[in-house]
């Protein structure tokens, strides 16, 4: 990393001069802890039979604080995406003297299988980039090949930036020896020459719009330092990729409505790599991108907001419903459980650099909202799977006298669940314009199968990434893309259906 690059990074990142943890934060972190090792407790205080002689719901309580805890975030959701129901503003046009300069940085590691379909949907946006970058991160599998062969560039010495390419002006390739992806993204940052800059990763695909909607958001708004557009997965064709991309699809409705929710109060941490814009100057000022974190983009975040908070500059973070794009997601249960995995070990990182934000009045809704929401969220799958595996158990010895009002509680919340579902998808094509209909057999499919299926999934794949973030071993590993190569543009367009039962 270049010295400047890693001088203000020292600055900025707490990782290394970490300040003192102050009490709010233990006693929020240990209070979720505490409380989960009551709840839990309490379904062993009752004899053998495990809750069968009180006969009550609260035997299963670690369930129903796991239930009022969603259903306190599915309220706040629904609560701040009402703005949602009007009809949605034709965007400005960009004022001519405000238009803000924007450049993309592919990060690409042995993706050549699906380079081209992301070079095509960036060298045929609407509004072209001012510069694409390759940022070659040492890839072995043709890519080198590809870019020569097909994209009119010359490979250029190891480190150093090609000339532009005799077939499009605009693209340059950045070929470095492998480092990982924040290694890459920050040799392109520090090269690029546009006051705006997008990543996109190699096996995403931008919508014909998306560049206009980000070069917009950041030339109408100079404190704009970050901003994510609104990502559909796309997975395999084989029945286990037509599953996950059903159920992942829905659970990216409501994660980027929850997204919406939080922009509103200014609390918005979360945006996606894949598709992530950024204010080129801001990005240098804090150090670019952490190489030591799972998650380099949901750690940068927290970073823009501690230095903003610092230096009392007025940053915001937004997601735009007009930017969208399609990215590769996993299509099989092993590669499900490595990505989250992977996901939930760096949120735990991030959550522990960051821990003295926790609860600090200095941040607003960040530091005491949304950042306690995330201390929760760090033993939520711990709560979810702990109140799955009492309800087998429950369930194999028979045990009527909890079961019966347990069944009241998770019939309640499925009913809660699906009018939610219904109202978020409803909400969600208005916001990114599309306006067909939602439908209702899947929804309710969904709202009755996910709890005890992919939830569990998604649960198993975040307690495996405690095991990362407590012993230090994770890394991104390789990644097999299948969706985006093997769908053609119809089933990218349209909405997933549910697997077929025949």
């Amino acid at each position: 990393m270049n010295d400047a690059l890693l001088r203000a990074f020292a600055a900025a990142s707490p990782r290394v001069l970490q300040p003192a943890t102050p009490w709010r934060s233990v006693l929020i972190h240990g209070g979720v802890f505490a409380l989960w090792v009551l709840l839990l407790s309490r379904a062993f205080t009752h004899g053998d039979r495990m809750g069968a002689t009180s006969g009550e719901v609260w035997s299963w309580s670690v369930g129903v604080a796991y239930v009022l805890y969603d259903t306190v975030l599915l309220l706040f959701v629904a609560w701040q995406t009402l703005p949602l129901l009007r009809h949605p503003v034709a965007p400005a046009a960009i004022d001519a003297t405000r238009r803000a300069t924007l450049g993309v940085i592919v990060a690409s590691h042995n993706e050549a299988a699906v380079l081209p379909v992301t070079l095509g949907a960036l060298l045929s946006q609407s509004d072209p980039p001012d510069r694409i970058v390759i940022a070659d991160d040492g890839s072995s599998d043709g890519t080198a090949e590809l870019l020569t062969s097909h994209y009119g560039l010359v490979a250029p010495a190891l480190g150093e930036l090609s000339a532009p390419s005799t077939l499009h002006s605009s693209l340059v390739w950045l070929r470095l020896p492998h480092g990982g992806k924040a290694v890459a993204l920050n040799s392109a940052i520090l090269g690029i020459d546009t006051e705006t800059v997008l990543t996109v990763d190699g096996d995403t695909l931008l919508d014909n719009g998306a560049i206009a909607a980000v070069r917009r958001a950041f030339s109408a708004e100079p404190a704009l330092v970050a901003a994510t557009g609104v990502i559909t997965p796309v997975c395999s064709r084989t029945l286990s990729g037509r599953c996950f991309q059903w159920f992942q699809t829905y659970e990216y409705i409501r994660n980027f409505l929850s997204r919406y929710a939080w922009m509103r109060v200014n609390g918005l941490l979360l945006i996606s790599g894949a598709f992530a814009g950024f204010r080129t100057d801001a990005v240098r000022a804090v150090g670019g991108f952490d190489t030591d974190c799972l998650v380099e983009d949901y750690e940068l975040i927290h970073r823009l907001h501690r230095h903003a908070q610092a230096h009392g500059l007025p940053w915001t973070v937004r997601v735009l419903g007009d930017a969208q794009a399609h990215t590769d997601a996993p299509s099989s249960v092993a590669s499900f459980l490595r990505q989250r995995r992977r996901w939930f070990g760096g949120f735990l990182q991030t959550q522990y650099w960051y821990r003295a934000m926790v609860g600090d009045r200095r941040y607003g809704w960040l530091g005491t909202a949304m950042l306690p929401v995330k201390a929760i969220d760090t033993l939520q799958p711990l709560y979810g799977l702990a109140a799955f595996f009492l309800l087998l158990v429950y369930l194999v010895r028979g045990n009527l006298g909890v079961l019966a009002p347990v069944a009241g509680v998770i019939g309640a919340k499925i009913v809660l669940d699906l009018v939610f579902h219904l109202w978020s998808v409803h909400l969600y094509r208005r916001w990114i314009g599309q306006h067909s209909e939602a439908n209702m057999a899947q929804a309710f499919l969904a709202a009755i199968v996910e709890p005890f299926t992919f939830q569990i999934l998604r649960h198993t794949g975040a307690a495996w990434g405690w095991w990362v973030f407590l012993t230090g071993n994770g890394t991104w590993g390789r990644q097999v893309r299948v969706g985006l190569v093997a769908k053609p543009d119809a089933q990218i367009t349209q909405p997933p259906q549910p697997p077929s039962r025949r």
